[in-house]
């Protein structure tokens, strides 16, 4: 008896609903584990005074339990909190909006890090450069330097793709350390603010040169990009041709390309917007949290947003609930480092564990589980 992966011969729409939701589970059944074997590894189990191994799993199971409230719960009890998780969760979501568009259309993007990297640089070029500029112009330019720093640089690897046929996935993630590096090197170097006592930052921001915030608290008006992001992205895949394009290409490539639809044309269009809400993300956040361009601008935003991208099915407004939920697991992981003095890693764990999770359900959508029994041979018989 042995168990195969059979194609469905339809999409199960059950499971393409209850794929995140099962995949949430198996994903708080993992940190329950890991949980677990972390305090056994703690505990001296050959010392009677430490309950032995029933007694440090029972404190496991204590610690789990502090664990879900410290990760899940307590960010959103206080309202400096609440104002944090939707400043991480701005920029998750903005990536993962334009990554949706990519992922629909079987295009495979995964250096947004990257381009956030290069939004941030290009983005701050003028308040480092023009310091005294705070006109009402000046905001508005850095956003679109921001973006076109995005937009360019998406569209490397999309060109080498078009023209040489390289793998997409590659060419953008290495990318990815190229730009950190270039952006490393800018706040160390050239960029660093002359009056910083050697410190590797810019130059702070300062009045016009601030996202603003919105209704006397720390949410910046960037959180409205993401509603107009969101949007029209729906728009383009509900109401336009280019959203029908998308579809096609990603789901069916042959019958695109009878239909006339140019594949190249797309793989450029859709990482050209995936790099300019990139690079939006990554200028929203030197020109809001941050305040000036420093050695990091994102601690890993743009790999968090694929996640999101999937977890949220793909679909911008799904995109906005999923970017909630990972950015509270960077709150999260602050606090079960804080109050249970676990690694800083756990936040990059949780994200991981339900990244593989959502992946593996959602290949459930397409294929179920048979059971083929193999037939068993009685003794005497000659197989012919």
């Amino acid at each position: 008896m042995r168990v195969e992966l059979v194609r469905r011969s339809e999409r199960s729409a059950a499971m393409a609903y209850l794929s995140p939701l099962l995949a949430l589970l198996l994903t708080l059944i993992g940190g329950a584990l890991i949980v677990i074997v972390w305090r056994l590894s703690t505990v001296d189990l050959s010392n009677p005074a430490s309950g032995g191994f029933f007694g440090a799993l029972q404190q496991g199971f204590v610690d789990y339990g502090r664990f879900l409230y410290v990760f899940f719960i307590e960010p959103l009890t206080e309202l400096w909190s609440l104002e944090e998780l939707v400043a991480k969760a701005t920029p998750i979501i903005l990536v993962a909006i334009g990554l949706s568009l990519c992922y629909l259309s079987n295009t495979w993007n995964i250096g947004a890090e990257g381009q956030i990297a290069v939004g941030a640089i290009t983005g701050s070029f003028l308040p480092i450069f023009f310091p005294d500029w705070h006109g009402p112009f000046m905001l508005p330019a850095m956003l679109i330097l921001g973006m076109l720093g995005g937009m360019a640089y998406a569209a490397i690897p999309a060109l080498l793709k078009i023209r040489f046929g390289t793998n997409e996935i590659l060419t953008s993630l290495m990318l990815v350390y190229v730009a950190q590096l270039f952006l490393d090197y800018l706040a160390r170097g050239p960029w660093r603010n002359p009056a910083g006592h050697n410190f590797p930052d810019s130059r702070a921001f300062d009045g016009g040169q601030i996202l603003p915030t919105l209704f006397d608290t720390n949410i910046r008006i960037s959180l409205i990009f993401v509603f107009v992001a969101a949007f029209a992205a729906w728009f383009l895949m509900r109401w336009t041709k280019m959203g029908f394009q998308i579809k096609v290409l990603g789901q069916a490539p042959r019958a695109g390309a009878f239909a006339g639809f140019s594949q190249s044309r797309m793989v450029l269009i859709t990482f050209l917007i995936s790099g300019a809400l990139a690079g939006l993300a990554g200028i929203s956040e030197v020109a809001g949290p941050v305040g000036q361009l420093r050695t990091t601008v994102s601690p890993g935003y743009g790999f968090t947003a694929i996640i999101v991208a999937f977890l949220g099915r793909l679909n911008p407004i799904g995109a906005i609930f999923a970017g909630f939920l990972l950015a509270l697991s960077y709150l999260g992981g602050e606090g079960a480092q804080i109050a249970l003095g676990m690694s800083d890693q756990t936040t990059r764990v949780f994200q991981g564990m339900l990244l593989f999770f959502v992946l593996a359900c959602d290949s459930f959508i397409f294929y179920r589980l048979q059971i083929v029994r193999t037939p068993v041979m009685q003794t005497g018989t000659v197989a012919s």
